[in-house]
């Protein structure tokens, strides 16, 4: 008997399958994704895809902006890297100076902006270079003066050059000179600029005796009381007479020489130094400094802190604007065009250094007053120096002194009783020896070093203070500047005026 009944008796014919989803059913994938159907992403899906979506093409344009810009300016110069050098040439060589910047432990960050902006064209144009660095604040000063107080030297015949057996191509004095001046300087940012002239100055000011200047800071420290011993409570020997002197620390005969490290109440005296024997004439600062190499400036500035994160993250998407900016600054040094170092005149620069004598006043804008000089040059970094690193920088050194010299007295003491064997040392310290007097000393003086080189180094890049002048440099420092417009479109050089 046949069943007559509704729909429900014979079940619902499936729709016909595509060959595509006929094959794919067989390939393992579970039915529920082949019946899936498509469907717009959500809202927060949308908003996500199209900010990411946003963000990445913007910094893959900005990469490949740079790469546009970098190729374009070393196409204009890759022409000089083929002109063949002569059997005795050597090429071209360039010093870059650039300094610490201040508030950041990382030391090399100029240096790395050099390196990604600036020499890659000066690669591509077959130019050399010689960077030095500046560790610490007041570095590149110290070195800038140590270099011209020995060329000082040279130049009057208080030194003799170094030469070797084999005298080698450019190895003599008149062509060291000859290809320094013929390369150029490069000064990375302000804080740089402001350390290379300090140091320029001093070494044409200051005197040419060869001072060491830890021995000269260890004849400083030698009478400042800090390892004093006060007199011990004497009792008489029954083996001295009534006439005879109770021995003293600065009475004990020594055996053998002591260094300048050793406890001024233990130390012989030494004989006196023989003069270094320069005539006052020689040591006296020259009424006129002899040619210096062009300088090229190139502007730098470090982002550092909390409240600069938007700068930063500005940066990071619009790098194609320091490609270019260090693009240009090569090819000024490539093509050679200087023009003199603008200064104020005598009058405004006295002004301002009498206005600077006092650290803690900030200084009056007298430079200002007229238009912007290359003592000007990149002040505006200056303002993004971290405010906490200008403020407390001489705090922290003098918080950091006090420290180590509150906990001096014991550790001298401790070395003290070990070395005379007054008590027996504990099982700590025969694990691990504490340090002894004479340690103790180098170690103070190490870190007086160091602490008193960056409270000098601080005075000259503090942002109060004016980059410093003298006018003996007038007319004499030069700078590269633009090159004429028709002239960037070719790659050769063209001659200084």
């Amino acid at each position: 008997m046949s069943s007559t009944g509704g729909d429900s008796a014979f079940p619902t014919p499936k729709p016909p399958q595509s060959g595509v989803r006929t094959v794919l059913q067989y390939t393992g994938i579970p039915p529920s994704w082949l019946d899936k159907r498509p469907s717009l992403p959500s809202r927060n899906w949308l908003i996500f895809l199209s900010v990411t979506s946003a963000v990445t093409g913007y910094y893959i344009y900005d990469r490949q902006q740079c790469k546009k810009i970098r190729q374009e300016y070393v196409d204009q110069v890759k022409d000089l890297a083929a002109q063949p050098l002569g059997s005795m040439e050597l090429p071209r060589k360039v010093t870059v100076y650039g300094a610490k910047w201040l508030g950041d432990e990382d030391y090399d960050r100029s240096m790395k902006y050099f390196r990604k902006y600036v020499k890659p064209v000066l690669v591509a144009a077959a130019v050399d270079y010689d960077m030095i660095k500046g560790r610490r604040l007041g570095d590149i000063a110290r070195r800038v003066a140590e270099d011209i107080r020995a060329e000082r030297r040279l130049m009057l015949g208080l030194d003799q050059p170094m030469t070797g057996p084999m005298q080698l191509p450019g190895t003599s004095p008149e062509e060291r000179r000859r290809r320094w001046l013929e390369g150029g300087l490069v000064i990375v940012g302000r804080q740089t600029l402001k350390e290379y002239m300090a140091g320029l100055k001093r070494g044409w000011t200051e005197g040419l005796e060869v001072v060491d200047r830890e021995e000269q800071l260890a004849k400083d420290l030698e009478n400042d009381g800090k390892f004093d011993e006060p007199e011990p409570e004497s009792s008489l020997d029954s083996s001295l007479g009534d006439d005879e002197p109770i021995p003293t620390p600065s009475r004990i005969p020594t055996s053998r020489p002591f260094s300048v490290l050793t406890s001024p109440t233990l130390r012989v005296p030494p004989p006196p130094k023989p003069a270094d024997g320069i005539p006052p004439h020689l040591n006296a600062p020259p009424a006129v400094i002899p040619p210096q190499p062009p300088m090229l400036l190139v502007s730098f500035t470090n982002h550092i802190g909390l409240t600069q994160i938007p700068i930063m993250i500005w940066d990071f998407f619009n790098e194609r604007y320091k490609v270019r900016d260090g693009a240009e600054a090569a090819l000024k040094l490539i093509k050679g065009c200087t023009r003199p170092f603008t200064a104020p005149p005598p009058e405004v620069l006295s002004r301002a250094e009498e206005a600077s004598t006092d650290p803690a006043q900030p200084q009056k804008p007298f430079l200002a007053e007229l238009s912007p000089t290359d003592l000007d040059f990149d002040r505006e970094a200056e303002s993004y120096y971290k405010k906490s690193a200008v403020r407390d920088f001489l705090k922290e050194i003098e918080a950091a002194r006090k420290s180590y010299y509150d906990g001096l007295a014991k550790k001298l003491e401790t070395a003290r009783a070990l070395a005379r064997g007054t008590r027996e040392p504990t099982k700590e310290e025969k694990n691990y020896p504490p340090p002894t007097e004479v340690e103790l000393r180098a170690e103070r003086l190490k870190k007086e070093l160091r602490w008193r080189s960056d409270e000098e180094g601080f005075s000259i890049v503090r942002p109060e203070k004016d980059v410093e002048w003298d006018e003996r440099f007038r007319n004499v420092l030069k700078v590269y500047t633009d090159p004429p417009q028709d002239s960037k479109s070719d790659g050769a050089p063209t001659p200084s005026p």
